[in-house]
């Protein structure tokens, strides 16, 4: 039996940040991967700009940018769509690239960074003891401080730990199909939905595009099968063309679900990602909010194993659940809008909600709360209103805030007027009027204001230090 820090269940975007974050951090870690090889199917098409602010913290998203489409706007629908060329962010736009390539960066991050990746290798059991977990798989085992599952929707370590994952279906016969295109969109990412049915398509890349439809009358027919024609008559009906559809060189149905665990920690086991919560593809949050999951997580787990109070692993719970949480009442409530039936609701959903979307405030909001860019953590009421934002970039002297950031650990930003300040930590200075920051190894703001004052550094202790040196301060 081999003996590591943590164990990983699923080499997924967020199994393999997860991963890679600890092993930065100086942490032994394995990944446990059931398949043998990496898939070459892409449920995802859409990076978040915030999902992109968290990977240029380690250096990875110009490469990621590199590979797909800088879309300006997000689509809901025909007539609704949010400008996201205004986010407060390096990357205004919604970035299309196969969730393939997503895979490939982040398993590539993990190894770079000492991580184990073992494929072909289902877990079969999972004992939890006292002073850690054992994880087996086949004829493999690891005994480790923690375990994380992050093997998705169908979790086995959510099935072996016995936690349930309450919720609904919300439809059952959404189609996926990789297609050729003799006479594809304008646009980037193409979405319509009409009385009783909807579809979205978007890019590969290379001429091949991917397309999800939905036909309400398939909802509760029992000898529903995907096929070629059917897409093609979904398209016709909710776009008006069929783009030319011509070869299809994969095609397949899932049921879309709306759930999520009620806790993300039992004792020395996480749950990250989609094994934590699912909900509807609008919007294309998923696969975002699972690599935002283990953003939070890894170094949280890195700092506690190198002796700082395990008490600070329950925020994972307090800061992440409600994201979560807000995830699945957003893309619900779109799916939603995007199925109503009624006239007058579709009247509304088109002009009325259209509308408001469109609309400055609105539209800034909305699109905050899609991307992550609006995402905040809670924050004390005595704490600065900053605390708990993304930081994104800032006018800094000393270079970008993200390449300070990379090497994984905590950054204090100075104010344009701050005296030399000495810092257990990398400290960069502001050339706005902006106020003092320490940074948070995930992007976000942990204290903000003078750092004359050295309150930083209490909260620094706070996140970092041993517990006997908190004691002893």
């Amino acid at each position: 039996m081999d003996t590591v820090d943590v164990v990983v269940v699923g080499a997924g975007p967020t199994g393999c940040l997860l991963a890679g974050e600890l092993a930065l951090a100086g942490r032994s870690v394995v990944v446990v991967e059931k398949h043998a090889e990496a898939s070459p199917l892409s449920r995802a098409f859409g990076t978040h700009a915030r999902t992109l602010e968290v990977l240029d913290t380690r250096g990875l998203a110009d490469d990621l940018v590199a590979t797909g489409t800088r879309a300006g706007s997000l689509s809901l629908w025909k007539s609704a769509g949010l400008d996201l060329t205004r986010l407060p962010s390096r990357f205004p736009f919604l970035l299309v690239t196969p969730q393939r390539n997503v895979d490939a960066l982040l398993e590539k991050y993990a190894r770079d960074q000492g991580a184990r990746i073992v494929r072909g290798a289902a877990v079969t059991d999972l004992e939890r003891r006292d002073d850690g977990v054992v994880v087996r798989a086949g004829g493999l085992a690891w005994k480790a401080s923690y375990a994380v599952a992050a093997d998705g929707a169908h979790s086995t370590v959510r099935r072996l730990t016995g936690t349930e994952f309450p919720g609904k279906v919300l439809l059952k016969s959404i189609m996926l199909a990789d297609v050729r295109l003799a006479d594809p969109p304008a646009t980037v990412i193409t979405v319509d939905a009409v009385k009783d049915s909807f579809a979205f398509l978007a890019p590969f890349g290379d001429g091949w595009f991917r397309v999800i439809a939905w036909d309400r009358r398939h909802e509760d027919d029992a000898a529903f099968r995907a096929e070629p024609a059917l897409v093609r008559d979904i398209l016709q009906r909710t776009m008006g063309t069929d783009f030319g559809m011509g070869e299809t060189r994969w095609i397949s149905q899932f049921r879309s679900d709306e759930r999520q665990i009620g806790a993300y920690r039992s004792g020395r086991v996480f749950f990250a990602g989609d094994a934590a919560h699912v909900h509807s593809p609008a919007g294309g949050q998923g696969m975002n909010t699972g690599i935002q999951d283990a953003a939070n997580l890894g170094w949280k787990l890195a700092a506690v194993l190198d002796g700082a109070d395990p008490a600070i692993l329950d925020t994972y719970q307090a800061e992440r659940h409600p994201v979560g949480r807000l995830v699945l009442r957003t893309s619900g409530a779109t799916i939603r809008l995007m199925t109503v039936r009624a006239w007058p609701a579709r009247m509304l959903r088109n002009h009325v909600i259209g509308a408001l979307l469109r609309s400055g405030r609105f539209s800034r909001k909305a699109a905050g709360m899609f991307t992550g860019t609006g995402i905040r953590y809670r924050a004390a009421p005595a704490e600065h209103r900053l605390v708990g934002t993304p930081v994104g970039e800032l006018p800094l002297r000393d270079g970008r805030l993200p390449e300070s950031l990379r090497h994984g650990g905590f950054v204090l930003v100075a104010g344009r007027g701050a005296g030399p300040v000495t810092a257990p930590v990398p400290v960069v200075h502001r050339t706005d009027d902006g106020p003092g920051l320490l940074v948070r190894p995930d992007g976000y703001v942990a204290w903000a204001g003078d750092v004359a004052t050295g309150e930083w550094a209490a909260v620094l202790d706070r996140w970092t230090a041993p517990q006997r040196e908190r004691s002893g301060r």
